[in-house]
């Protein structure tokens, strides 16, 4: 799906909203993609909501443009680790500064900035306006638009949590990356090869082109292909699947590896990793200043870009989310916002 494509006619007519007019800059409200229930993307309306203010070392960020990730379709439907709603969702950002709190010496306003917001309690980036904490942040890389910077934050920071900070991915090492082609997997491809790793990915055949793209060195079909049906054995997998594939994952690295899952593995994945003697882990993303300015310099040296497949405006942030659970996006979904 392009920028330009519609969404699925078949869409359920439920999830129609008519859009209010944008709050001014200045207005005390603004507009947000809203829930007050737990349920599927029809629960999700564009609600008028009173604009947040920073607190100490805050900033109040005028959002251009906010990405969309798995996380948001899960919590929308279920509790996980946020309070039931009313909720507003959304932990990438990139926008402009509007206002500062006290003590922020980093920012000022009509600064432009990129972000994680703090996973996972400070969620609320789907909307026109959000605060965060100042080092949550890090300067928006000038060559690129708002909507590439939104589509960063989130899954690059999972990517380089994983290869660089957990698993030290290192020159020379050989790494196997599951859904390759995914929001985490796409950006993931890219860091290791900007670390010197031989980079194996896991996608459906469709997307291998893409990820030679991106500087696979080799690809597997998950639909047609065992992974573990290999005397290849990999130093680091990154593993954005969980359950049985984190087990399997164990039998193809080599002792002292490492695994690192993004969701939880079945209940047997430590014990088979103590007994290969490898390293299983699971991550949970952080927000992280350093990270963010990292990635900032690959974006900046062209060594790092996320694929943008399709963006949708506020108003149809519900629709977006109708298009993230098909689980069939290349890349990133991202929401506009101004």
């Amino acid at each position: 799906m392009t920028s330009t494509d519609t969404p699925s006619t078949d869409t359920p007519e439920n999830l129609d909203s008519p859009a209010p007019a944008a709050a001014p800059d200045r207005a005390p409200v603004m507009l947000a993609l809203h829930q007050t229930a737990l349920g599927g993307p029809e629960v999700l309306r564009l609600t008028e909501l009173p604009r947040p203010a920073p607190g100490p070392g805050e900033i109040l960020v005028a959002v251009h443009a906010a990405g969309l990730n798995p996380t948001d379709f899960k919590h929308r439907a279920l509790s996980i680790f946020l309070p039931p709603p009313p909720l507003t969702l959304g932990w990438d950002v990139s926008g402009t500064v509007v206002e500062t709190g006290f003590g922020v010496t980093l920012f000022q306003p009509g600064d432009e900035v990129f972000g994680m917001l703090p996973y996972p309690y400070g969620a609320g980036s789907h909307a026109e306006y959000v605060t965060g904490p100042t080092r949550a942040f890090a300067v928006k890389p000038a060559g690129i638009d708002h909507v590439q910077a939104a589509a960063l934050p989130l899954a690059a920071l999972t990517a380089w949590q994983a290869l660089v900070d957990t698993a030290d991915l290192r020159a020379g090492q050989r790494v196997l990356i599951h859904a390759a082609a995914g929001g985490v997997g796409h950006l993931a491809v890219q860091l290791a090869k900007e670390r010197g790793a031989h980079v194996t990915g896991t996608a459906s055949a469709p997307k291998h082109d893409f990820l030679r793209e991106l500087g696979a060195d080799a690809c597997l079909d998950h639909r047609s292909e065992d992974f573990t049906d290999t005397e290849e054995r990999y130093d680091v997998v990154l593993d954005a699947l969980g359950g049985e594939t984190a087990t399997r994952s164990v039998s193809v690295l080599r002792p002292g590896g490492v695994l690192v899952s993004l969701l939880p593995g079945a209940q047997d994945t430590r014990a088979a990793a103590e007994q290969a003697q490898v390293r299983a882990v699971t991550l949970l993303v952080e927000h992280d200043q350093a990270g963010m300015r990292a990635i900032a310099e690959l974006v900046d040296r062209g060594r790092l870009r996320a694929h943008v497949s399709g963006t949708f405006p506020l108003a149809e942030g519900a629709r977006a989310h109708v298009q993230g659970e098909t689980g069939r996006t290349t890349g990133k979904l991202v929401i506009t916002v101004r």
